[in-house]
């Protein structure tokens, strides 16, 4: 097994080598671990463009020296002009996953960046914004190969994709076909835009020039996103929902993000009778937790200010009681309800005051809606498409509402004095990858490396099927796999010993005295740096 990296007192840990050597940097020179993840936030978009930039959202779960846990909702709203009219009138029964009429909520990623920065000042946090913002611009300016996530990326609905205006230009080959790991893209439009901000300020993205550069490009590009809807954006601060298992306290973000289907399948998984490592019971059980915590989700979640129920009520001890005396042990129940596929970037930073931060951006899809901007190469979000054009759905489309997000942040902390930040990418999966990975490290005592390169499952539909499977990678063990066939799961093998549509996943835990330990994903192009 790998070995995991261990850090004296401060660390960071990405999907891409670039963005965890800025966060080091940041943090040899004196910053704090929010002060570090804004610049990684910044280097990761130039990076990793097809899972996450500018032009999508973020969300962060942030806890500090005085043990409090805060978390950012840095989700952009749907555009003024965005109506189910709007879409009806120009015959759409669903809303386009491509193109202008994709690019129909704000992005909030910055926004975010702004309100953590906020928080960083209040503990201590001096880093000037040019210098978090130095090595997204250098990068931006210089070039940097494409990754090897990106060139081995199939895309989805690439016929959709390659019609949007400026899309093939700027991300394929001269030949149309997927651009060839390593190389070399540079990004003379975006490093602008990070200039500007380096001395206008980050909100200069929304109410300056650079927004006004954004606005005109979008309605160019018919998004119904407008300079008023970009002025109007502010991240929110919001209150971490939160439940107990066994010696820990787990956090997650509230809706609009899955951070109640996290908490719940960890919850209920913790709850079911001890198993084994690598188990039928281990497998089984963490698949049907995750199947009642996804019903629950898709029963509840909508915008915040939209909830029809307290989402905390499923997390109680009785909640979480009630939902594992419905799994059966020797039987998978059956799974009616379609998944949603998409994808993101999750790292954290952790640093010697304590402060612990779990963090994740993305656009969505893969390139999003595909909309770039020409005056400042963003590519543009296409997160609005999990809103319904059915007014009496859970999650219909409106003007100045959020919508439903598979992006969350987990956090633990535990009794004995260590903290764990973890997350992953993945859409629908992220919160069963999150739970591979937290129960191999908490319950079976993995080393951190380890946990991460364990085999993977996902439950939920391969894209396009009608049906969902147990999709495994093929380092499980053939006589497990059996059993979970013969119990009723749906086996799907994906003969990659390592592939990304099981996430890219990370990990740190800082213990007692201050150690870290960290690492990222051997499916990413990441890992993990410190001091």
């Amino acid at each position: 097994m790998p070995d995991t990296p261990i850090f004296g007192h401060a660390a960071v840990a990405a999907p891409h080598f670039l963005a965890a050597e800025a966060g080091r940097d940041i943090l040899a020179a004196g910053g704090n671990a929010i002060e570090a993840m804004v610049a990684m936030a910044g280097v990761i978009a130039v990076a990793y463009p097809h899972m996450n930039g500018l032009g999508g959202d973020g969300f962060w779960t942030i806890r500090t020296p005085d043990g409090k846990v805060r978390c950012i909702e840095a989700c952009g709203f749907a555009g003024s002009k965005a109506t189910i009219s709007h879409y009806r009138a120009k015959g759409h029964e669903t809303i386009p996953v491509r193109g202008g009429d994709a690019a129909l909520t704000v992005a909030g990623a910055v926004g975010g960046w702004q309100a953590a920065l906020e928080l960083a000042a209040a503990f201590g946090g001096k880093m000037p914004v040019p210098d978090l913002l130095a090595p997204a611009r250098r990068h931006a300016a210089d070039g940097v190969p494409v990754s090897q996530s990106e060139g081995r990326y199939i895309i989805k609905e690439r016929e959709e994709i390659t019609a949007v205006p400026g899309f093939a230009a700027h991300f394929l080959a001269e030949d149309g076909g997927q651009v060839k790991a390593g190389t070399l893209r540079r990004q003379p439009a975006l490093a602008g835009v990070f200039e500007q901000m380096a001395h206008a300020g980050l909100d200069d993205f929304y109410r300056g020039d650079v927004g006004r550069e954004i606005a005109a490009d979008l309605a160019k590009a018919g998004s119904p996103v407008t300079r008023g809807d970009l002025q109007a954006y502010q991240a929110r601060w919001r209150e971490p929902l939160q439940t107990r298992i066994p010696g820990a306290s787990l956090f997650n973000v509230p809706p609009p993000a899955q951070g109640l289907a996290s908490l719940i399948l960890h919850g209920v998984f913790a709850r079911l009778p001890e198993a084994r490592p690598e188990s039928f019971e281990h497998l089984h059980g963490l698949i049907e937790a995750a199947k009642r915590a996804y019903a629950i989700r898709d029963r509840v979640v909508t915008d915040f200010d939209h909830l029809a129920v307290d989402p905390s009520r499923y997390l109680t001890e009785q909640a979480l009681a009630r939902e594992v005396a419905a799994i059966r042990a020797d039987r998978a129940a059956g799974w009616p309800i379609p998944s949603a596929e998409g994808d993101t970037i999750w790292m954290g930073a952790i640093d010697d005051k304590g402060i612990a931060v779990s963090f994740i951006q993305s656009l969505y899809w893969e390139y999003g809606s595909g909309v770039v901007l020409p005056q400042t190469g963003l590519i543009w979000q296409n997160r609005g498409i999990a809103f319904s054009l059915d007014p009496d759905s859970l999650n219909p489309l409106q003007p100045g509402r959020r919508p439903f997000h598979t992006l969350n942040t987990p956090l633990a902390v535990f009794d004995d004095g260590r903290v764990a930040s973890y997350g992953a990418m993945g859409g629908d999966g992220q919160p069963q990858f999150q739970a591979q990975v937290f129960f191999r490290a908490f319950a079976y005592g993995q080393g951190v490396a380890e946990a991460l390169d364990r085999p993977r499952f996902l439950f939920g539909k391969t894209w396009g099927k009608p049906s969902a499977t147990l999709k495994v990678e093929n380092r499980f063990d053939g006589a497990v796999l059996e059993k979970l066939d013969r119990a009723g799961h749906q086996i799907e093998l994906v003969d990659k010993p390592y592939a990304d549509m099981f996430g890219h996943a990370g990990l740190l835990v800082r213990d007692a005295r201050g150690r870290i330990d960290a690492g990222h994903d051997p499916r990413s192009d990441g890992r993990a740096e410190g001091l």
